[in-house]
Order: structure tokens, then C-alpha cells, then sequence
């Protein structure tokens, strides 16, 4: 069993790393040589990544083009190689490569819509969990109110940006109007990635409203969470706040 795994793991990394093939490899197959053979399933093995790439980053490839999001892909795969069987693992490192790309240097925004993308793409796919019940809640006495940890869906993440990555989301998803103008420097964007059901959402939130769902995130009870966002934004309105958070499911039963 140890020579086979040896074996397999040489003929993986001459795929993936590029090394040369073992001599034990049968080379008197008539219609192909070693490397022609070796080529094709390096080029199923990079081309299967970049689609798996194109289909998370979907926003991306439309910003910078398909030619350059193949150049892109290409750069990526050479620096980090699929390490598992479930390709919906891969490709999490994109925000951090491209934020050091130099040729994409001139769009700086870009590594924040790709983290807003694999938000999105990881949502999609995570465990699902029960919406927070508020009959159970309305039995809560309310001086006991302060000392409620609440939970949030693990599908939720918020991905805040200098720039208005919510805003070149949704200009790039299907049916959006073929006509736009995003300010690049029209503020900050705290986007808010959720998923009721089946279907993920982007929403945009408020500095206080990203600060205490953050805090809550963090399992600190409701009414030191409440109390430090306060104490940052002093219009902080708290039932305003868990309205929208439920209506998208973000609060869960546990």
C-alpha cells in the first residue's frame, strides 16, 4: 500500500507541481508520449479550478473580463493547489491574493468584492438553522432581557469595505439594469451577507448596526452589546435593528 500511495502521490505532483514524471510510469503506450499524456490531465486539473473559480467569482470575472480573469485564475492555482476532495473549499485565499496581485494594483476594490463573493458562495452552503422562535422569547420575563445570548445563522457574515461593494454586487447580478454609476468614493459599506432558505441576500447596514451584530456574533449578551454600541453611535435603535435582522432570518433558535 505504501508503494501505490508513493506512486500516486508522485503522479499528483507532477500534475499539480509541474515535477517530472517517475520513470516507473509505462512510457510505450503508441499514441501518446509521457508528456502529452501528463499535459492532459494537467490542463483537466487547472481547467476544472478555474471554472471552479469563474462560479464563485462570478462578479470578479465580469469586472476585469474573462481574458484576465483566466491570467488571474492561472497566477492562483499556481500559488495554491486544491487540497481536498470538495471544491467548494476552494478558492477562500482569492481575497488576499488579489489584494497583493500587481496587476490588478490599479483596482483596489477588487479584493473586497471578492470577499463579499466567497461571503456569499460560503453562505450558500452553509448549515441550516432554525429561525429564532419569538414566542419563546415573549416568555422571557423582561428584566432577564440584558442576560440573553442570542445566536446568529452561520450562514451570516458581514464584509465591510472602504468602497461600495454592495452596491458593484448588485450592479453585476442578473437582471440589474444594464446602465450604472457607482461613486467609488461615496463612503464606506458594511454589507450584511444572509440566507433565508435557499436564497442568499446582500443587504447594506449601518456602522451601529454592523457593530452590535458583530458583538452579538461574539456571544456577548444582549444588553452589554446594546450598552457598547450606544456608547459608539448614540442613535442606535435597537428595535429597529432586531425588526431587520429578523425579517432575513439572521437570528436563530438554539
Amino acid at each position: 500500500m505504501s508503494r501505490l500511495s508513493d506512486d500516486l502521490s508522485g503522479f499528483a505532483h507532477c500534475i499539480v507541481r509541474g515535477e517530472e514524471p517517475s520513470s516507473l510510469i509505462d512510457a510505450a503506450y503508441r499514441n501518446y508520449s509521457v508528456e502529452t499524456a501528463i499535459d492532459v490531465y494537467r490542463n483537466n486539473y487547472r481547467g476544472n479550478l478555474h471554472d471552479t473559480l469563474a462560479l464563485v467569482y462570478p462578479v470578479i470575472e465580469q469586472l476585469v473580463g474573462k481574458d484576465f480573469f483566466r491570467f488571474l485564475t492561472r497566477s492562483f492555482i499556481d500559488q495554491y493547489q486544491s487540497r481536498g476532495g470538495n471544491l467548494h473549499h476552494y478558492g477562500r485565499e482569492m481575497t488576499s491574493f488579489i489584494a497583493g496581485f500587481e496587476p490588478a494594483k490599479e483596482l483596489p476594490y477588487l479584493s473586497d468584492v471578492a470577499a463579499l463573493e466567497w461571503a456569499c458562495h460560503t453562505a450558500y452552503f452553509a448549515e441550516d438553522d432554525a429561525p429564532l422562535d419569538l414566542g419563546k422569547l415573549a416568555q422571557i420575563p423582561s428584566e432577564h432581557y440584558a442576560e440573553l445570548i442570542l445566536h446568529v445563522h452561520p450562514a451570516c457574515q458581514v464584509v465591510s469595505s472602504r468602497y461600495p461593494v454592495s452596491s458593484i454586487w448588485y450592479a453585476h447580478q442578473p437582471g440589474a439594469p444594464g446602465e450604472f454609476y457607482i461613486d467609488l468614493d461615496s463612503g464606506p459599506c458594511n454589507a450584511l451577507v444572509s440566507r433565508k432558505e435557499n436564497n442568499v441576500s446582500v443587504v447594506e447596514l449601518s456602522d451601529a448596526d454592523a457593530a452590535w451584530l458583530r458583538s452579538i456574533q461574539a456571544g456577548t449578551p444582549l444588553g452589554a452589546a446594546t450598552d457598547s454600541t450606544l456608547e459608539l453611535y448614540s442613535d442606535f435603535n435597537l428595535e429597529s435593528t432586531l425588526h431587520k435582522l429578523l425579517q432575513l432570518d439572521v437570528l436563530v433558535d438554539r
